[in-house]
């Protein structure tokens, strides 16, 4: 670092979160001569900035001790959390890797060696579920509900693992809906488009269908899914009814009444008739929604072969809630 950039990097530290203004006030520097001084600064991760312009702030690196961190770590351990690990922070910073995972521990309170083998061993359990990058959620279909109108279901990934919460894909779903960032919808779709395309040369699709939202967004996750897939595919037409009150299937703890919102909510609409239809839903709770959809397509008679079920993301257990998404 020059002279300059380590007192700049001083007074970041002595002041905790500051502006550009603020620093090129106290150093009587012009704007154009600072940002010769903070890309690189950046650039090494010693400062990091929040915000977006015109409001942008910089602070000293919290990450910057992770080398010594990661040097407890096999080159193994760090590679397979580097690849897995991902949080959003109640800030909302986006943090991933080995950093994401020290932070995650020292805000816990957890050592980082003991707690990194315990994270690899939980995800070694949950991959034994996964079979060419895919879990089959047939049989927890098969144990929640008395009749099953998918032909197959399939999870991209588990929404969330046992104590260490949500996965990668899990993050990004929720916070892709909840805050509407369009940066991590395309993210998202970037992820599961490889997959998406596998299941549909796989099983021979020649319609799609999205599973309408009920919470009224101005960005909706499905929509920009529908568009960011971009497979040559007719969709097929299903849409959600619209009631008095719009009942989320996320504020259902009842199966019974999940199913029964599921059934005199959702409408296919299509006529045209298909070979095979693939229907993606982003995250799958109980499959309700997932499976009366299903029902109302082969009681219409519009798909001669099989109904393939593809969640982004679904639960562990049997019937289960998912109440964030």
């Amino acid at each position: 670092m020059t002279t300059q950039q380590i007192k700049i990097t001083n007074f970041i530290k002595q002041k905790g979160q500051v502006t550009g203004a603020e620093i090129s006030s106290y150093f009587g520097i012009s704007r154009q001569a600072l940002y010769k001084h903070i890309p690189r600064l950046l650039e090494a991760k010693i400062i990091t900035k929040i915000g977006k312009p015109p409001k942008v702030f910089y602070s000293i690196n919290a990450d910057v001790t992770v080398t010594k961190n990661q040097d407890e770590l096999t080159e193994i351990e760090a590679n397979k959390i580097a690849d897995q690990f991902f949080i959003i922070t109640p800030p909302g910073e986006r943090k991933q890797g080995v950093s994401a995972f020290v932070y995650w521990c020292d805000k816990n309170k957890l050592p980082h060696k003991k707690t990194a083998e315990e994270y690899l061993n939980t995800l070694s359990k949950y991959e034994q579920y996964k079979k060419e990058g895919l879990i089959n959620g047939a049989q927890k279909l098969k144990n929640t509900f008395p009749n099953v109108y998918l032909d197959e279901i399939f999870y991209l990934d588990f929404y969330s693992i046992e104590r260490f919460g949500k996965t990668k894909l899990g993050q990004l779903l929720l916070y892709a809906k909840q805050s509407q960032n369009i940066s991590l919808m395309k993210e998202i779709i970037m992820l599961v488009k490889p997959k998406v395309d596998e299941v549909i040369k796989k099983y021979h699709i020649d319609g799609i269908g999205f599973i309408p939202p009920t919470v009224k967004r101005e960005r909706q996750l499905m929509k920009v899914l529908e568009g960011g897939l971009n497979e040559k595919l007719r969709v097929i037409s299903i849409e959600k009814a619209k009631m008095f009150v719009a009942v989320p299937q996320k504020t259902l703890n009842k199966l019974e009444d999940r199913i029964e919102n599921a059934s005199k909510t959702i409408v296919v609409t299509e006529n045209a008739t298909f070979k095979n239809i693939l229907l993606v839903d982003d995250a799958v709770g109980s499959g309700a929604t997932l499976n009366e959809t299903a029902k109302k397509i082969k009681e219409k008679g519009i798909c001669k072969g099989k109904v393939i079920g593809l969640a982004l993301t679904g639960s562990f257990k049997g019937f289960d809630v998912i109440s964030e998404v």
